[in-house]
């Protein structure tokens, strides 16, 4: 994995503080256009200052000085979703537009492909940037989850929720935080959870079909995890790991490549 060339100057501030100020400037615009109501104006400002904080302190400690073209098109992504949670958080009191919402998804994912593409291309590939898209991408896919639980029902959640489990069982078992390796089956099925929640958020499917489509994408991404969970353990149990540990101790650095660390 490339490494991101150093510089004297912290290029990354003016990104982040710009990408916060799109984020307040689209949330305006959905307020004067799209009728975003208190409640998603104050969840996509909530998110707005949450992800400036949050990259803020992780590109301090990796001592990262450049934020890189690769991060830029993820920040991209991230203003998206900003705009889609403000638009769900708001869908609890009142009708959003189905279409801007999806649409913003839709490119979210879309956009998914590119920045992964852009930092081999550029040589920017860094642990940071496959954890910055890993969120970007999780997160997305949890509010879909509650945007489409709605109307099919609460149990579309444990889409959304699948990946943070498995990040809360690593802190107990240390054999999950092993590095998994490269497979298109796991990204692929990944990929489809966001494309049939975008479907089935549309609300042009039959509700038959969309609680089909949807359990389906489901049942494969319980076969995903649970295939990589059984090749974990199979590694673990061959290097030794205790099966159990107490809780506490860094976070698991072998999720990142459960989701998107290889692209990155």
């Amino acid at each position: 994995m490339a490494v991101q060339e150093r510089y004297d100057t912290r290029p990354f501030g003016p990104d982040i503080t710009a990408g916060m100020g799109v984020q307040l400037l689209l949330l305006e615009v959905l307020c004067r256009v799209g009728g975003l109501g208190t409640v998603g104006w104050f969840t996509g400002c909530l998110f707005a200052v949450a992800t400036w904080a949050l990259l803020t302190v992780a590109l301090r400690r990796t001592w990262t000085t450049s934020f890189g073209p690769a991060n830029r098109v993820t920040l991209a992504r991230t203003i998206l979703v900003g705009g889609v949670t403000a638009l769900v958080a708001d869908s609890f009191d009142r009708r959003t537009p189905v279409v801007v919402l999806v649409t913003f998804a839709a490119v979210a994912l879309v956009l998914d492909a590119v920045d992964g593409q852009v930092a081999r291309r550029t040589g920017t590939s860094t642990s940071l940037g496959a954890r910055f898209d890993m969120e970007v991408d999780a997160f997305l896919i949890l509010v879909l989850c509650v945007h489409v639980a709605i109307p099919l029902g609460a149990w579309v959640l444990a889409i959304g929720l699948m990946r943070y489990l498995f990040v809360a069982a690593s802190w107990v078992l240390p054999w999950l935080r092993g590095a998994l390796p490269h497979s298109m089956a796991r990204k692929t099925v990944a990929a489809l959870q966001g494309v049939v929640l975008v479907a089935a958020g549309t609300g042009v499917l039959p509700r038959a079909s969309a609680i089909a489509a949807v359990a389906v994408a489901l049942g494969l991404l319980v076969w995903s995890f649970g295939r990589d969970v059984a090749w974990l353990w199979r590694a673990g149990v061959a290097a030794g790991v205790p099966p159990v540990a107490a809780v506490g101790g860094p976070p698991l650095a072998g999720v990142t490549s459960r989701r998107a660390g290889p692209d990155r």
